[in-house]
């Protein structure tokens, strides 16, 4: 009986298999030979929409893709980095959906952003329905500060921390941004904006932040990151 030369030389082509002599009479000498189904369960979870690629790209729509989550006739691209960052991101929305009274997202930022770029992000997110924990409006004065975070982060479905190079001069110190870090690197529901600074300056400062992917303005407007926020945490 012919022996299959698969263990020894594999058939990840066409002319492999054609070549085996148990496996050839299968696909035919010159046959179209498939390498197999198998696909990540991360990979899995978009469609492609407009060609394939790796990591971080910011040429219109080369290499980029739609996520299965995304509503028909939306026009959001993503990296496959990206969709890899968000599916779990994803999941907790979707396990989270029937809990009652929660926020979309709970912003965390720098104190020093919470007039810049951090109102920046959470009026653009407003603008597109998502409902944000945001210290500058959900903390009335004179109520304490810590619990009303805490509080904050129970009831919002996933958070998202806006690193700016104001959040990696503060997290050193301990302070309020680094306890709401802190809490929302304990649970799969957390997404890093990086905004005027870089992942390696993350990465010297918190490794454990910095080795999440997540999404960077350098790569595209804020706007463009507010859309795929709103559409991630959409149901």
């Amino acid at each position: 009986m012919a022996r299959c030369t698969a263990p020894r030389e594999g058939h990840r082509s066409a002319s492999a298999a054609a070549n085996c002599p148990a496996c050839r009479h299968r696909y035919g000498r010159y046959g179209g030979y498939s390498s197999g189904s198998y696909s990540s369960p991360a990979l899995s979870y978009y469609s492609s929409s407009g060609g394939s690629g790796g990591g971080r790209s910011s040429g219109g729509g080369s290499g980029r893709i739609k996520a299965s989550w995304s509503k028909a006739g939306s026009s959001v691209l993503y990296t496959p980095t990206e969709v890899r960052a968000l599916t779990p991101i994803r999941h907790t929305v979707e396990s989270r959906a029937e809990l009652p009274d929660l926020r979309d997202v709970f912003l965390c930022h720098a104190w020093d952003d919470r007039q810049g770029a951090a109102k920046e992000l959470h009026d653009l997110l407003d603008s597109l329905g998502v409902s944000v924990w945001f210290s500058e409006k959900d903390v009335a004065l004179g109520t304490p500060l810590l619990r009303e975070i805490d509080k904050g982060l129970a009831k919002s479905r996933v958070g998202i921390v806006l690193v700016t190079p104001a959040l990696l001069r503060r997290l050193p110190a301990e302070g309020i941004a680094d306890k709401e870090l802190s809490a929302l690197l304990a649970r799969e529901q957390l997404v890093p904006i990086v905004h005027n600074t870089t992942y390696e300056a993350l990465r010297n400062v918190s490794p454990l932040l910095g080795s999440r992917s997540g999404l960077s303005t350098a790569e595209e407007p804020m706007a463009d990151v507010a859309a795929k926020l709103a559409e991630l945490v959409a149901l």
